[in-house]
């Protein structure tokens, strides 16, 4: 099957590049990891404007990893899988605000209107608990105490399902970013009088991270299109794997400096390495999909 993206999407992916070139969101994620959320909430604010908060309502899921691709490959900070992608679907509307739900801890429960967590099958409301550290700087985990349920209906497995999806295309959207900036960077960079790109080991080791991307994308349009928990934990499982091999090829080419915070490859870096585990890990999606072909057998 070849999928394209309409006239429509392909606008709408082109009108939150340019937004969020415009917003500076590497300065926007350094703001938010060291505390000063009012940037990311500003942003945020933008960004619900441009009705990202009502994708999993009111557009498909194609849309939906339209917009978390863009927010992978700007790095934004902040609980959007959780609030655009998880709740809407969970509460059966859109949620108004910042909100976030604990899978096991909650993201940035410290800046949300709305903390929730899922216990017995059913959706809770919860209290924020203690902070615990993340590798990714930017993403701020709480423990939560579960508290009365919630009055609503909406469909927990699909919600699911979809903030899987929407943090896969994340993770591709990232490793998008970390291949073109690899890219341009071994072109700049000069050894021995030539410059790295040059060399066929690099040549190399990006065009592998570039079939990667390549593979995973089909992947997440094909679970967009017809989200079956095989498909989505398929496409899981692919953008993980090939945002891990970008932000570590990546970190080759760049040398020792990928390895400083001020440097802005830490920041796609880190939130690559959290983003693989975030929304269950590999293991766990590779035992899902091999459950549904043994299930099937």
């Amino acid at each position: 099957m070849r999928f394209e993206l309409t006239t429509d999407q392909r606008d709408f992916a082109a009108s939150l590049d340019a937004l969020l070139s415009a917003a500076d969101s590497v300065a926007v994620a350094r703001a938010w990891a060291a505390g000063d959320h009012a940037p990311g909430l500003a942003l945020w604010e933008r960004l619900a404007e441009q009705g990202l908060t009502m994708l999993a309502t009111e557009a498909t899921p194609v849309e939906l990893c339209v917009a978390f691709e863009a927010l992978g490959r700007h790095a934004v900070p902040g609980p959007w899988v959780e609030a655009a992608a998880y709740l809407p679907l969970a509460l059966g509307a859109e949620v108004d605000g910042v909100a976030t739900v604990a899978m096991p801890y909650a993201l940035d429960a410290d800046v949300a209107d709305q903390v929730y967590a899922v216990a017995g099958g059913a959706l809770h409301a919860a209290t924020v608990g203690a902070a615990l550290t993340s590798v990714d700087r930017s993403r701020h985990l709480f423990e939560v105490t579960v508290g009365d349920a919630v009055d609503a209906d909406g469909d927990l497995a699909a919600a699911h399902d979809l903030a899987v999806l929407a943090t896969a295309a994340q993770l591709l959207g990232a490793g998008e970013r970390v291949l073109a900036d690899a890219v341009t960077y071994v072109k700049q960079r000069k050894q021995f009088g030539r410059e790295i790109g040059s060399y066929q080991a690099i040549k190399h080791k990006l065009a592998d991270v570039r079939i990667a991307l390549d593979f995973a994308r089909p992947l997440v349009h094909g679970a967009a299109l017809d989200p079956t928990p095989r498909a989505v934990s398929a496409a899981k499982v692919a953008c993980a794997d090939a945002a891990y091999l970008a932000s570590r090829t990546g970190l080759q080419v760049h040398g020792a400096i990928g390895y400083t915070q001020e440097f802005d490859l830490s920041v796609w870096i880190t939130k690559i390495r959290a983003l693989v585990t975030a929304w269950g890990t590999p293991a766990e999606h590779r035992a899902r999909i091999l459950d549904s072909l043994v299930g099937s057998a």
